[in-house]
């Protein structure tokens, strides 16, 4: 019962990490916000890339949100043997007029998607999608699915600001609770390496090493457990 408790706690905090007073706004990811406050895309669809832990997910789930609807995991769609398109083990279905799926870098059915983005272009519906590399850098085996999304509107999320990143990096340790000395986090702000990945990999370990020892996140800590991932 205990562990069950727990889990729902940590899945209830992953979720409000996504909500839009959770986000945080930048130069970096200025050009993305723009296109998704737009009521039309080229094409009718929009790519959003960038490394990890640059936001995408974050951005893409806080304008579904926004609309009302589902985020698709780019790994969930398939077709069963009648050829319906699935998400999951569910039948696809197209009740709105926006559709989001996210981590195309991990699409395994190319022709599903080729499927849906045809029929969302036949019923006029947006597609957003999110990756971490633009169309142009994926190996699609599908050539009409290739061509499509290589003439998709693509908009970059870059590698946070220092101003954005020394938030980011409060915002991490805030969301897990951890308590941090202000002379730590300019440490750890000075020697992390500048992406946002780097930035939640280091809360990570540092909130599981904390948790393991019982002791509180020093400097000396930081310097045991972050490794090579330090400069």
């Amino acid at each position: 019962m205990v562990g069950s408790h727990t889990q729902m706690a940590l899945d209830l905090r992953r979720e409000s990490r996504f909500s839009a007073e959770h986000f945080i706004s930048g130069a970096s990811n200025a050009a993305a916000r723009a296109w998704l406050s737009r009521d039309r895309w080229p094409e009718g669809r929009l790519w959003l890339w960038g490394g990890a832990g640059t936001g995408k997910t974050h951005l893409m789930r806080i304008w579904a949100i926004r609309h009302g609807i589902p985020v698709w995991e780019a790994a969930s769609l398939g077709r069963d043997e009648h050829g319906t398109l699935l998400a999951g083990e569910a039948p696809l279905q197209l009740a709105h007029k926006l559709v989001a799926i996210d981590h195309l870098d991990q699409l395994d059915d190319e022709v599903a998607l080729l499927h849906l983005l045809n029929r969302a272009h036949a019923a006029q519906i947006r597609v957003l999608l999110a990756a971490r590399y633009p169309p142009a850098r994926h190996a699609f085996r599908v050539p009409d699915l290739a061509s499509r999304l290589r003439a998709t509107m693509t908009a970059a999320i870059e590698e946070p600001e220092d101003a954005l990143r020394a938030t980011l990096l409060l915002s991490l340790l805030a969301e897990r609770q951890l308590v941090v000395a202000q002379p730590v986090t300019d440490w750890l702000w000075r020697h992390l390496p500048r992406t946002g990945e780097a930035l939640v990999q280091a809360v990570e370990l540092l909130d599981k090493a904390a948790l393991e020892r019982g002791s509180p996140i020093t400097r000396q800590l930081a310097q045991d457990v972050l490794g090579e991932l330090l400069d």
